[in-house]
């Protein structure tokens, strides 16, 4: 065990390679280690008793060491055989990992956990998805568990990125120390595992695998690099159904617009969808194009992981719960992401719009609502539940106007296009006629502008001093053609948030038009399929 207590906040390697990577040889996976030993590394995680023995000759470190077999139903199982535990320990193993999911479970790792510790006086690792699991295995007298298999069986398959959260209920639950790996990717992201309460980190292929290394920065460039590449755009309204084929640089093509079958309920909705991604690929198919991958702007807060709709909203009946992604993929052929429409237009004026360049923004849709879309540090922020950015739902009249949401004084009651036609006295042209008379010189008009702009300070004073925004962009009805608005905001925002004239907050008007919603969408699709 002492060997071990070396690792403690320390870098682990996972030096491994497939049977076809060209780098599968026990002398080219001990030089990997000795470069990662040079570079920091305290440890090596490594596959098969050849590679333990060259390792732990190049390397001089501790060495977890687990056997890779092909079972029956033709999956990998991690360490299945007492005899493999006992050739990663004559080959000089400091440690045995294996399997101890449920399928683990089911061909006796539970057992076999026991026998090593007891016949061959090594620790035991135990490589794990849940926390069942894992308190199964430590009961079983496991030495340390791994948070290895997250994300890689059936029953978490969801889970689709690095899970620090996960890891700080496994170092609550349990008494033995817990290592983390499992899609690490970067160096924030092994900070945040330790700062989880994780004894040290495994990182494989974000380091030792340079084919995956470079196939990650190949998909980056995907977009860029597939001639006359395009993706599938899918702006989903409370009324309408946008959509059309966006390529690289934001151009839309095969726009289309069309009632949503509200009355036909989730069903047909989900039905609607799935027929709108099967026409822009045989309209892509038609004009030549390459699609990629289909982008689903919805109202409501999904999970980005799985496309399931986590809570809906009053626009759309029984949306909570609707699973996106799966009505769509088989009819479009090709991956689908899907991102709440706010958030979608953030990201779409990163790709396309007026916040290209731009690290740290928030992006306001007005309208009939409002809603957002925050960007911190290059990154859309979506929230621990996906459910954040709802700025039209920040109270800044305390027992005010009743909101949809079922409070009373969101600033959507005070700042959306009801609220601006009231400021003006309802007139019959409607939003487009008071925002023709503002920029006209109305006095009323302008007066109107203004009440909307103060509002609308009132709520993001606050999201302002949280975020240290360097932009703001004003989307959707009320700020087409209306730089009025953008104008009286920024003034707004100077007088009311402290050191206004030091932050510099710029306010632009979005320059998307129309389809911006399938513009975002696009946008949603190709920095999903870049990652």
């Amino acid at each position: 065990m002492s060997a071990l207590e070396t690792l403690r906040g320390r870098l682990i390697v996972s030096c491994q390679a497939w049977e076809d990577d060209p780098f599968h040889a026990p002398g080219l996976m001990a030089r990997f280690a000795r470069a990662a030993v040079e570079g920091g590394a305290a440890g090596i995680r490594a596959n098969g008793a050849a590679d333990v023995r060259e390792i732990k000759a190049a390397a001089g470190v501790p060495v977890i060491a687990i056997q890779k077999r092909a079972m029956a139903d033709g999956r990998i199982l991690i360490t299945p055989s007492f005899e493999d535990a006992a050739a990663l320990a004559a080959a000089g193993a400091d440690a045995i990992a294996l399997d101890c999911t449920a399928r683990g479970q089911r061909h006796g790792a539970l057992e076999r956990l026991a026998r090593i510790r007891r016949e061959l006086a090594l620790p035991v690792a135990a490589d794990i998805a849940t926390a069942e699991e894992a308190g199964a295995a430590e009961a079983a007298g496991a030495d340390f568990v791994l948070s290895t298999m997250r994300g890689y069986t059936e029953e978490t398959a969801h889970v689709g990125r690095f899970d620090p959260a996960f890891l700080a209920e496994l170092v609550r639950r349990l008494r033995v120390p817990v290592i983390a790996e499992g899609r690490i990717g970067s160096p924030e992201e092994a900070q945040a595992a330790l700062e989880a309460g994780a004894f040290a980190v495994v990182v494989g292929s974000a380091i030792t695998r340079p084919r995956d290394i470079a196939a990650r920065y190949a998909r980056a460039l995907a977009p860029w690099s597939v001639e006359r590449a395009c993706f599938l755009g899918i702006d989903l309204g409370g009324t309408n159904v946008k959509s059309g084929l966006v390529a690289t640089d934001g151009t839309v093509s095969a726009a289309r617009v069309e009632a949503t079958r509200l009355g036909e309920g989730r069903a047909g909705v989900l039905a609607q969808l799935a027929e709108t991604a099967a026409r822009l690929a045989a309209e892509a198919a038609e004009r030549e194009f390459a699609p990629l991958a289909v982008g689903i702007a919805t109202p409501g807060w999904p999970d980005p992981a799985t496309g399931e709709i986590l809570f809906g909203t009053g626009n759309l009946p029984q949306w909570t719960g609707a699973r996106l992604r799966e009505a769509v993929a088989p009819a479009a052929g090709v991956p689908v992401f899907v991102e709440n429409d706010a958030n979608s237009a953030a990201v779409g004026e990163r790709c396309f719009g007026a916040a290209r360049g731009v690290d740290t923004f928030i992006c306001l849709t007005v309208g009939t609502g409002i809603g957002g879309g925050c960007f911190a540090g290059g990154r859309l922020l979506r929230g621990g539940r996906f459910q954040g950015n709802q700025l039209g739902h920040i109270v800044i009249e305390p027992d005010g106007l009743p909101c949809t949401c079922g409070q009373r004084g969101c600033v959507e009651q005070y700042a959306n296009s009801e609220a601006l036609l009231r400021y003006a006295g309802h007139p019959a042209g409607g939003v487009r006629e008071t925002i023709a008379a503002a920029r006209s010189g109305d006095p009323r008009a302008r007066a109107a502008i203004a009440t909307v702009a103060r509002e609308m300070a009132r709520g993001l004073v606050p999201v302002v001093q949280v975020l240290d925004p360097e932009l703001i962009v004003l989307a959707g009805g009320i700020a087409q053609e209306n730089p009025l608005l953008a104008e009286e905001l920024s003034a707004e925002l100077g007088k009311r948030v402290p050191n206004g004239p030091m932050r510099r907050v710029e306010v632009r008007i979005s320059a998307l038009g129309y389809h911006g919603g399938v513009r975002g969408a696009g946008a949603v699709a190709r920095i999903g399929i870049t990652r």
